[in-house]
């Protein structure tokens, strides 16, 4: 873990990845979503002087793990940051017949270029999936591909945000409705965590596995009609999507594809 004083001297974050790091269903006040990355960049730059922090934030939703090495890891070498976040790979472990040990291999030969561009590279864990609907059949490929990931951090030197062990997004409330992006409060808990693992101080408050407020029991009608809601209006429209080889992605853009103060 960084000290403050390595804290205090990153003052440029350039994130990668997909919808996660995007920040889906995160609403930003500029209309474009905003996520756990662009909160880890408010952060940071409130480690530094005034408008003495720059950030590029180039994941696109949908993108497959060679897809954010073709397209986004070239950036970094020329933008050369302080901090890169490098989240990749979900997209692929979600796909039938994907091999996590192999992906693996793909993931580090990427964290070994951007180790060669980059003052420190974070990378994230994929999140528990137990008692996800359909998900959490594919919890076995996520725990294989979470296993390697952390031994290509130990092996490269990276910092962790250990997304497996985060509890807190456990509680349905750290979900969208969609039940694949996390809420605004999913995403602030991520970048809490994202900000601990780079050994940003925090304050108690600042605590990402904070207690949730208690909340009202759904009953199993409730919950059933919750979960019917779910498969029609964002189950069926994603399995449609994956059976006509479309990518939520097609067509957009990188938010924020260049270094910028905040």
């Amino acid at each position: 873990m960084a000290d403050h004083q390595e804290i205090t001297d990153i003052d440029s974050y350039v994130a990668l990845g997909d919808s996660f790091t995007e920040g889906l269903n995160d609403p930003g006040p500029d209309g474009r979503y905003a996520g756990w990355a662009d909160r880890l960049a408010q952060l940071l730059a409130d480690q530094r002087p005034a408008d003495d922090f720059r950030y590029a934030n180039l994941a696109v939703r949908g993108r497959l793990l060679d897809q954010v090495v073709a397209e986004q890891v070239p950036r970094v070498a020329e933008i050369r940051p302080d901090l890169v976040s490098f989240c990749a790979g979900g997209n692929d472990i979600l796909r039938p017949g994907s091999d996590p040990d192999e992906a693996a291999e793909r993931f580090e030969a990427a964290v070994l270029e951007l180790r060669r561009h980059a003052g420190r590279v974070l990378i994230c864990t994929g999140f528990d999936t137990r008692g996800i609907p359909l998900l959490g059949l594919l919890r076995g490929k996520i725990a294989t591909y979470n296993g390697h990931l952390r031994a290509i951090a130990d092996r490269n030197d990276c910092a962790v945000a250990d997304l497996w062990s985060l509890r807190a997004v456990h509680d349905r409330r750290a979900w969208s409705e969609d039940r694949l992006h996390l809420s605004p409060e999913g995403h602030q808990r991520v970048a809490l965590l994202a900000a601990r693992s780079l050994g940003l101080p925090l304050t108690a408050a600042q605590d990402p596995d904070a207690p949730w407020p208690t909340a009202p029991v759904l009953s199993v009608a409730e919950q059933r009609r919750e979960n019917l809601h779910w498969a029609r209006e964002f189950l069926v429209p994603w399995v449609g999507r994956r059976l006509r080889g479309e990518s939520s992605g097609d067509h957009v853009e990188a938010k924020r594809p260049e270094l910028s103060p905040l």
